[in-house]
């Protein structure tokens, strides 16, 4: 009954002229198992009668396709560049989830102009009409156009393994991110975590940095256990959530949404057109950086 009424009210608001929640996923490293969280997270947000799509920013070198098995005909490539319509890029998934392919191939790499933003511009603004959730799946590590993209999302889910390495870059790509926006919502979850005890000395680690050194609050998720489950549900090319319902990462992860979700109803209770900053933050940064 809760699912339902939740559901309900965000049909509602977005009647009312209220938009879907934009979530970017990213990673200071490549190698974190961050494009699978995305994925799977996706897939339990879909699954709980939510309208969800995920984007794959990686534009180029995108894999979220070949994680659930899917040949996607057209690429978000495709879209920028003027050659296809937004809704023939898009591809449904399971539970009714939607993803945009980001493309592949080195050679695909876009080099930006004004009329690939305005193009961007206009595919996030329908996005957000027409979805509750927006999740962008990152490309790893920092250039200047996604730090201005992500400056501009409502909220950012940081993933970070217990490497040393990791968690550095983790720390870094926050202290890029917060040096932008001081106040953005921002998340951790630490991933491949060999024990319940890592995973809390991770997340601890990274909230105490961040306060210490910046006096920023961020939010911990939680952490999803190294589980030899992910990596045959990528050889099957099923989420594991799906694959592996009764798993025990699929079934944290079931929490780490229910948490997510019930944060965020709790931060937009109240607040108008929350997911309207998302569009003008972004007309603004990108108008300014094309000056």
């Amino acid at each position: 009954m809760r699912d339902q009424a939740e559901t309900l009210r965000l049909k509602m608001l977005r009647q009312q002229g209220e938009l879907g929640r934009a979530i970017a996923v990213v990673s200071g490293k490549g190698g974190v198992g961050k494009s699978n969280f995305s994925m799977n997270f996706a897939a339990t947000l879909a699954s709980k009668g939510r309208k969800v799509v995920i984007v794959d920013m990686d534009i180029g070198m995108g894999n979220i396709n070949i994680l659930i098995g899917k040949n996607a005909s057209y690429s978000f490539k495709d879209y920028l560049e003027g050659n296809k319509l937004l809704d023939e890029v898009m591809f449904e998934g399971p539970y009714g989830l939607r993803y945009i392919s980001g493309g592949s191939g080195m050679a695909s790499v876009l080099e930006w102009s004004d009329g690939m933003f305005e193009q961007l511009i206009h595919a996030f603004e329908k996005l957000q009409k027409n979805f509750d959730y927006i999740v962008f799946d990152m490309g790893a590590g920092a250039t200047n156009w996604s730090l201005d993209l992500l400056t501009s999302i409502d909220e950012i889910i940081v993933i970070s393994t217990a490497e040393p390495t990791s968690i550095t870059d983790a720390y870094s790509m926050m202290k890029y991110i917060h040096g932008r926006d001081m106040d953005k919502q921002i998340y951790i979850l630490c991933n491949r975590a060999f024990s319940k005890e890592e995973g809390i000395e991770t997340n601890e680690r990274l909230k105490l940095t961040m306060k210490r050194f910046l006096d920023k609050e961020i939010t911990v998720l939680g952490s999803l256990p190294e589980d030899t489950v992910v990596r045959k549900a990528v050889r099957e090319q099923v989420p594991f959530s799906i694959a592996y319902p009764d798993a025990l990462i699929s079934k944290t992860l079931q929490l780490i949404v229910a948490r997510f979700m019930e944060h965020r109803v709790e931060e937009v209770h109240g607040h108008e057109q929350s997911g309207s900053k998302f569009l003008s933050k972004l007309r603004n940064i990108f108008s300014k950086g094309r000056d």
